[in-house]
């Protein structure tokens, strides 16, 4: 069985890479759901190139920014024979499984900065964001980077920050750095000005159920498999995941007056605020944690749009960010075993690592993207915006047998 046991950890780690792989995916559809049809072929192309800039500078630089494990060594050394390498390329499945964590951080900006961002400079910002920026956030609360989690926390605020499955690391920076992008780039054109009778309407709605779907079932690859072994697997996660999940669309669905967006988002919103705690949570506060999510989405994301005119098309900061947030805040509540949790965590702890994430986040966004913009120009011109980023970055549309049938080529 010792002799199995790193064959089964590659192959039960590969399954929740390939399964949060799939998510970006969801990532893309529910994008192209949700913008207008002349910027489908631009949110499909941006997710994809993006995960592949992020695969390969988490792979040369981040990882071992994140972890001290670098992989500029020969095969052999990096499938388990150099020191620091665990055995049957497990240290490699692990980069994987990882790796799509990181990416999710550009695709969560993708949803924000859509319809009126140039290409070149957003693929830039992912460069950096992923290379340099987030491999610092995660080194610091999953590789105790820095002594933060053993020099601050735990004698100060009594316990770890905790984040199991990245509300913080993962949607809160996330989030967090797609607002400072979307308050650079501004809104689009027409947007607040009145020459629109209100808010852009989805293109597709099958689409964007369609991605939220498929984020929903790659999610329990996100959070199941972040025990990264078998032995360390449970059941309780999954539990979790799953009411957290229920709890936000039940919550949006009555938040949102039906809407089908907000029922759609609300299952992520609730997935995104059990992240953190979802080892130590019980399922019925799981519930609860989702369904505060759903309602916080619902109504951010209308505040942050209509009063505060900030143009998030697919409510990003609102979903990721602040759901996020109250994730990792709701950790250290629900997690208490006076609450039916596992212990371990404290309020304190909870709260200051969730806001200094969002902090991080934002800093870092407002950094990544003045650099991108004063060497580039991160907005499309006013003429490409109109025409669509399709046509405009990309020379086709959607569907190009109707257009050209149709003489709008």
């Amino acid at each position: 069985m010792d002799q199995a046991q790193p064959g089964a950890d590659v192959f039960f780690l590969l399954m929740g890479a390939i399964l949060v792989f799939a998510m970006h995916g969801g990532f893309a559809f529910l994008e192209v759901g949700t913008v207008r049809h002349k910027n489908q072929v631009n949110a499909l192309v941006k997710i994809m190139v993006d995960f592949a800039i992020s695969t390969t500078v988490y792979f040369t630089v981040g990882y071992t920014i994140a972890y001290g494990i670098s992989f500029l060594q020969g095969a052999e050394a990096i499938s388990g024979a150099a020191k620091g390498f665990e055995g049957q390329g497990l240290s490699l499945v692990k980069f994987f499984f990882l790796c799509t964590f990181a990416a999710a951080v550009p695709a969560i900006v993708s949803g924000g900065i859509a319809e009126r961002a140039s290409f070149v400079p957003q693929c830039a910002a992912t460069a950096l964001l992923v290379g340099v920026f987030y491999p610092l956030m995660e080194g610091v609360v999953w590789n105790k980077n820095f002594g933060l989690q053993t020099s601050f926390f735990v004698p100060v605020l009594g316990a770890e920050f905790k984040d199991f499955a990245g509300s913080i690391v993962v949607h809160a920076f996330g989030g967090w750095a797609a607002l400072a992008a979307i308050l650079q780039l501004g809104p689009r054109i027409g947007r607040y000005d009145g020459s629109r009778p209100g808010p852009t309407p989805p293109s597709s709605l099958p689409w964007l159920a369609m991605g939220s779907w498929m984020l929903c079932v790659g999610w329990f690859g996100f959070n199941v498999m972040s025990a990264q072994s078998l032995k360390a697997v449970s059941g309780l996660v999954a539990a979790n995941s799953l009411l957290a999940m229920s709890g936000g669309i039940l919550a949006a669905l009555v938040a949102g007056r039906n809407d089908p967006g907000f029922v759609h988002n609300g299952a992520l919103a609730g997935l995104v605020a059990v992240c953190a705690g979802s080892d130590v949570m019980h399922p019925l506060g799981s519930f609860v944690v989702g369904a505060v999510a759903g309602v916080l989405f619902v109504q951010m994301f209308q505040l942050s749009t209509e009063r505060w005119k900030v143009d998030d098309v697919l409510g990003v900061w609102a979903l990721h960010g602040m759901c996020g947030v109250w994730g990792g805040i709701a950790c250290g509540i629900f997690g208490l075993k006076a609450l039916g949790g596992m212990g371990g965590v404290t309020f304190a702890a909870q709260l200051v690592g969730s806001v200094g994430g969002a902090a991080f986040g934002l800093l870092s966004g407002f950094v990544v993207y003045k650099i991108v913009d004063m060497a580039f120009g991160f907005r499309l011109d006013a003429n490409s915006e109109r025409r669509g980023a399709d046509i405009s970055i990309h020379h086709i549309g959607a569907n190009p047998e109707e257009e050209l049938r149709m003489g709008s080529r």
